[in-house]
């Protein structure tokens, strides 16, 4: 019922994608989504080097038989072009269904991944650059809207434009990132035209997911409201939970502060800090508005299989609606 081009194209049974987080989207996390029927990623940049990566696949491999990919970011203030060679060496090398890139152009990159047989999902937020990416050869863009976790661009276009947008004028598969967690969400985005969804801030939120006790309670317990854009001043807009790393940083952007100086606050490192001890204030933590409909800790099995049974659900309840 829910076969796209997004499933064949990764030979995966639902098209649900789970969002690259930092220092979360680890080998376990990934091979558990992947057994569920949807595509698992590893996160290149938490493992922070090429050893450590191929590490993470193989390990990977061992727990599932199933296609995952590999999430490479390649955003110019955080990632070397040094370190993203690597990264690609090691993904090459151990050979992986896909690459998710994001963050800038991977035109250098593609003609190594194409003639390895990789396939190529560029993430962005906004339709002008998805347009490129299609120009340039990408196999299948996602569209991340305002709501989304991370990093939702600059423009503040939510997904609901977005994805309708880019399916007008893309041939490429479309899949729909930002204000996903469940059944409603999925049917609304293949509605929009999107062929698979993407969800970080849903698979956060699961009992495989290794994020404190403390963290877990919180976004239990936060609203559609409790989160914050911050970074603007920067360029680099990121959604983050509204904790105090994530007021000060912003305090400091109204000041004028540099990049240097808001490292002080903003640090990936501070950010791992507060997943492994429990301090939701230690570091600033992405997450998405969707965060305000979530209110239990689930399996990934379930999650999946939730969203899939409701699907079926909602097609058969439209489907008798009558229209006059």
């Amino acid at each position: 019922m829910f076969k796209t081009r997004i499933t064949a194209m990764l030979g995966i049974e639902y098209p649900i994608i789970q969002g690259g987080m930092m220092w979360l989207s680890t080998a376990e996390f990934a091979a558990a989504i992947s057994n569920a029927g949807g595509f698992g990623i590893i996160t290149a940049m938490s493992c922070g080097s090429k050893g450590r990566l191929k590490e993470e696949i193989r390990k990977c491999k061992e727990l599932t038989d199933k296609p995952f990919g590999v999430n490479v970011s390649m955003l110019p203030d955080v990632t070397s072009d040094e370190k993203i060679e690597e990264y690609f060496d090691a993904i090459i090398e151990e050979g992986v269904t896909a690459v998710e890139t994001a963050g800038r152009n991977p035109e250098p990159y593609l003609p190594r991944l194409k003639e390895a047989g990789i396939k190529v999902i560029h993430k962005v937020p906004a339709v002008r650059y998805a347009q490129i990416a299609e120009s340039i050869g990408i196999d299948a863009v996602t569209l991340v809207g305002f709501e989304c976790a991370g990093h939702p661009g600059m423009d503040d276009i939510t997904t609901l434009i977005l994805v309708q947008k880019a399916t007008r004028v893309l041939t490429i598969p479309v899949i729909a990132g930002g204000g996903i967690c469940d059944a409603k969400g999925f049917m609304a985005a293949l509605a929009l035209g999107a062929e698979g969804v993407l969800m970080g801030t849903r698979f956060m939120l699961t009992h495989e997911c290794w994020v404190h006790q403390r963290i877990e309670e919180w976004l239990l317990n936060a609203t559609e409201l409790d989160t914050i854009v911050i970074k603007r001043s920067i360029q680099n807009a990121a959604r983050v939970i509204k904790n105090q790393a994530a007021v000060r940083a912003l305090e400091m952007e109204r000041r004028g502060a540099t990049l240097e100086e808001l490292l002080t606050v903003i640090s990936g490192q501070l950010g791992l800090k507060a997943f492994r001890e429990g301090d939701v204030d230690a570091g600033v933590i992405s997450c998405g508005q969707v965060v305000g409909l979530i209110d239990s800790l689930k399996s990934i099995k379930e999650v999946i299989q939730e969203i899939v049974d409701g699907a079926q659900e909602i097609y058969q309840r439209l489907g008798k609606i009558v229209v006059c």
